[in-house]
């Protein structure tokens, strides 16, 4: 039976779950982050293809926000429970690791902690985006970018490991 997946609730509740979901680990992330650009980033070997620190704050604003768009649009369909479950557990699981990762590699000093927290964590939205995709195209497709960019970074967090071990 297709029913909402957040029952007696609307758009609105949706949206502010969605936001907070979202919100959090992009908060955690960026207190693990800004405290340890200066020195120990900043002071690491990165290979030739890393972006200005500047770059980083609009991408992931977009990416956050396009995520937190994906989790409202799957939040707020019609969908059977057998596939509402598996959507919303993965979506929480990539972004808990999303969380991590800033902490394990900036917080902890660790590219090898980093790259094995990535590593999952491609895993986990591959699966958000296959589960999205079900309840909602376009659910799935908002995360394709966000794909993209971990992937990127992945690449990133392997060669700073390479190159400082």
């Amino acid at each position: 039976m297709a029913t909402s997946i957040l029952p007696g609730k609307g758009a609105l509740s949706a949206a502010l779950l969605s936001a907070t979901v979202v919100l959090v680990p992009a908060l955690v992330g960026s207190l693990a982050t800004f405290g340890n650009l200066a020195p120990w980033y900043a002071s690491l070997n990165k290979p030739v293809f890393t972006p200005p620190n500047w770059v980083f704050g609009p991408v992931w604003s977009t990416l956050y926000g396009l995520m937190a768009l994906a989790f409202w649009r799957v939040l707020t369909r019609d969908a059977d429970s057998m596939l509402a479950r598996p959507a919303v557990f993965w979506f929480l699981i990539q972004m808990a690791l999303n969380a991590l990762w800033s902490v394990a590699f900036f917080g902890l000093h660790s590219p090898s902690a980093g790259l094995a927290v990535i590593a999952l964590m491609i895993i986990a939205i591959v699966l958000t985006v296959i589960s999205f995709r079900r309840i909602d195209r376009l659910a799935g497709l908002l995360l394709l970018p966000y794909l993209a960019w971990v992937c990127f970074a992945s690449a990133l967090n392997a060669a700073v490991w390479l190159l400082n071990r």
